[in-house]
């Protein structure tokens, strides 16, 4: 039992710390509510279990293999994190909502995937969590991660979405979009020369 309160202990630190895809989620529960942040919640989820379930098969040994591949996911993931930032940043400040214009599936599961902290994460997890040649115990990891992730990924947009208490006007809207693309722009250029 005390493995599995690890493991949702783990699961939860990391799906709920501060990151690209939680500041992405969080302006999008600002700006669109909650519903219409779900599939970008549901994206982002799907892409770090499959992420993290591949990893436990033996993904993780590409970045031994081959440390280049690593550094690529890096600039990758800075890449596609920049190009989010530009999205964000650059939103309009329109208190209306616009049809199209919130981060969907895809954009979360590719986010999540190219995402250095997710690698990161999943090989740190992997390692400590599951046992070589035992696929139970990676099932049993994914499967908690799974719920636990959409949980605090999901728990993002709640935060954005209250945070609407304190931003009434458009300015301010706008104010807040431009603070949440250059934020997270700037991790992204941490990744790119770290």
């Amino acid at each position: 039992m005390s493995i599995i309160i690890a493991m949702c202990t783990y699961a939860l630190t990391m799906s709920i710390s501060p990151g690209p895809v939680n500041a992405i989620t969080m302006t999008s529960g600002l700006n669109h509510g909650i519903y219409r942040t779900i599939p970008f919640v549901a994206g982002a989820t799907i892409g770090f279990t499959l992420l993290l379930f591949a990893i436990g098969l033996g993904a993780a040994e590409l970045t031994t293999l081959f440390p280049q591949f690593m550094k690529a996911i890096g600039y990758v993931g800075a890449a596609f994190m920049l190009y989010m930032a530009y999205k964000i940043a650059f939103a309009k400040g329109t208190v209306s909502l616009e049809e199209g214009t919130e981060p969907g599936f895809y954009q979360g599961m590719l986010l999540n995937i190219l995402n250095p902290k997710a690698w990161i994460a999943s090989i740190s997890g992997v390692t400590a969590f599951t046992t070589k040649g035992d696929p139970s115990s990676l099932f049993l990891f994914c499967g908690l991660y799974f719920v636990i992730c959409f949980i605090g990924v999901g728990a993002w947009a709640v935060v954005g979405r209250q945070a609407k208490v304190l931003i009434q006007t458009e300015k301010h809207l706008r104010l807040f979009n431009i603070f949440m693309g250059t934020g997270l722009a700037a991790v992204a250029l941490y990744l790119l020369f770290a």
